[in-house]
């Protein structure tokens, strides 16, 4: 996959996605089990955040571009009982995917990441979206017992989304200037930058690479599958399950950065 998801693609995988996370759910045996990723909440109150998070954007979808702020929702009771929450949890999907079909890709929506690289669009909140449910997903299916890798064109769509919604900002780095690549196995690679101007990832031509051909080396470089590497950023997996070059300090200082937008 050498370009961004389509918006048929992103709405196909949030759905399937999400009855994974149904799936996941249905399979544990108890839904007051801690989440081992998320240890404030049980299995039951990841549930409920994704039903009442999916609800949340489809309200903020449907107000439009003059929207100047998330949608408030009077959240309901979400049902505890396995096949009402399943259908809670079903119907909120279908909310956020309606909502998101009516809009098309291109309309303009409130989002909370500023000035990052990700648009404020209906198909950027839909990109976004798709890796929440995914990652939350990883989170059920740990919890069930059943951990499994994001799927391959989520994962290698996802971590480019982290980068350009997560960490891109303009808000001046206040330490050493430098670069984190990020190497997936599958053979796709990002430079995420940061100095005075703030941070900002590209994507490096990996034939360059293949041929030692790349950019001056980074001050640090992490190598993985696209899951792991995604996995990683999130911090759902440790630092010894990817591979890590040079400086790994480098990446505390990145969790500790509170930039100033």
């Amino acid at each position: 996959m050498d370009e961004t998801l389509e918006f048929p693609d992103l709405l196909r995988l949030i759905d399937e996605r999400s009855a994974a996370f149904r799936a996941a759910v249905a399979a544990a045996p108890d839904l007051d089990l801690q989440v081992p990723t998320c240890p404030e909440w049980t299995l039951f109150d990841l549930a409920q955040h994704l039903s009442d998070g999916r609800r949340a954007w489809a309200a903020t979808i449907a107000a439009g571009p003059a929207a100047t702020a998330k949608a408030a929702l009077q959240n309901d009771p979400v049902p505890r009982e396995r096949e009402a929450l399943s259908a809670n949890l079903a119907a909120s999907t279908q909310q956020l995917l309606d909502a998101l079909r009516e809009a098309g890709p291109d309309r303009g929506c409130w989002t909370w990441w500023g000035a990052s690289q990700s648009p404020p669009t209906c198909g950027a909140v839909a990109r976004h979206q798709l890796q929440q449910i995914a990652v939350h997903t990883y989170d059920a299916q740990l919890t069930a017992g059943a951990p499994r890798p994001l799927p391959d064109e989520v994962a290698l769509d996802g971590l480019e989304e982290f980068l350009f919604t997560c960490c891109a900002t303009t808000s001046a780095w206040p330490h050493k200037p430098t670069a984190f690549d990020f190497h997936t196995t599958e053979g796709r690679s990002w430079r995420f930058t940061v100095d005075g101007d703030g941070a900002r990832s590209t994507r490096l031509p990996t034939p360059a690479i293949a041929a030692g051909e790349g950019p001056e080396p980074a001050g640090v470089s992490v190598h993985g599958t696209a899951s792991e590497l995604v996995l990683f950023m999130y911090d759902r997996i440790p630092a010894d399950a990817v591979r890590i070059d040079g400086d790994a300090g480098l990446f505390d200082l990145l969790r500790d950065w509170e930039p100033e937008e």
